[in-house]
């Protein structure tokens, strides 16, 4: 049923002003009447333009009212609501759900979620000591829940398909896959078959889960390649020398026919060079005899 008209409340217009005015703590931010709407019996909003930067599309909302056979019109309430082509902001999402994974900071705390389809009911205590001592300490149990198929097959496709997957640069560029590498850690139960933690402190992924057909360069089995050389190869065999014999008879002595130091810096030497020394046989006795004025 539509609400009649109200004369008292209709007319009320500069009543409206001035208690959005008095809101907007500025009369330049309220502008002209847009009109009103009867909200019910002897309610009545009246509606104002904004002109405050960044509320295209507000309005100024004041909500009157009258007591039944009352002449005077009350103020309810004032707000700045939006209209046809407002400018929004997106819709409001729980803190809880806002989270996307690397949010988590140092002293944040992630809400309990007890329907989290990637956890199943762990071990309970059954009251029985030696068979809660065999689960909690030999059999590493003892945790409220634990990974679900669904967890395990989430966190699965996750890695495998992460920087630490087949597909990642380094891997792409390796020589050898991490299954063969003497520094990867094999994980416990079923992922065992498809991923290990790297325990290379070379490797740029030491400490992170990798797929086994991940790969770096820094495997366990593989080397640097020689970089390439002008150079020959060394002569490792001596069977390949090739020896070769020097005739004695034909090298001449050090220092022989050269002339010395002195005659080289004698000033006017000619080209002939000094004389060779006369034979000691002629006009000299040997040892021993003597010449004919000794005797």
């Amino acid at each position: 049923m539509a609400a009649t008209k109200d004369a008292v409340l209709d007319s009320a217009v500069e009543l409206a002003r001035r208690a959005a005015e008095e809101v907007a703590q500025d009369p330049a931010l309220v502008g002209e009447h847009l009109g009103l709407e009867r909200e019910g019996e002897r309610l009545v909003a009246h509606r104002f333009a904004t002109t405050a930067p960044g509320y295209v599309g507000w309005a100024w909302t004041v909500t009157l009212a009258r007591v039944p056979r009352g002449r005077t019109p009350t103020v309810c309430e004032v707000d700045l609501l939006p209209g046809d082509g407002a400018l929004l902001p997106p819709p409001w999402v729980p803190w809880a759900e806002r989270l996307r994974p690397g949010d988590l900071g140092p002293g944040d705390v992630l809400p309990f979620q007890a329907d989290d389809e990637r956890l199943d009911q762990g071990y309970e205590a059954t009251g029985d000591l030696d068979a809660d001592q065999l689960a909690l300490f030999e059999l590493g149990l003892g945790r409220s829940r634990v990974l679900s198929a669904a967890g395990r097959s989430q966190a699965a496709d996750r890695w495998y398909a992460g920087s630490h997957g087949p597909m990642a640069p380094t891997a792409l560029a390796a020589d050898a896959p991490c299954s063969t590498c003497g520094f990867l850690v094999l994980l416990a139960g079923s992922l065992r078959t498809e991923f290990g933690v790297c325990a290379n402190e070379w490797s740029p992924e030491d400490g992170r889960v990798v797929s086994m057909d991940h790969g770096c360069g820094a495997h366990s089995e593989t080397d640097a390649s020689a970089a390439p050389t002008d150079w020959p190869d060394p002569v490792t065999d001596a069977d390949e020398l090739d020896l070769v014999g020097l005739d004695e008879s034909g090298v001449d002595e050090p220092g022989q026919d050269e002339p010395g130091a002195d005659e080289q810096d004698e000033p006017g030497a000619g080209e002939a060079g000094p004389q060779e020394p006369a034979d000691r046989s002629e006009g000299h006795d040997e040892p021993g005899e003597l010449s004919g004025d000794q005797e």
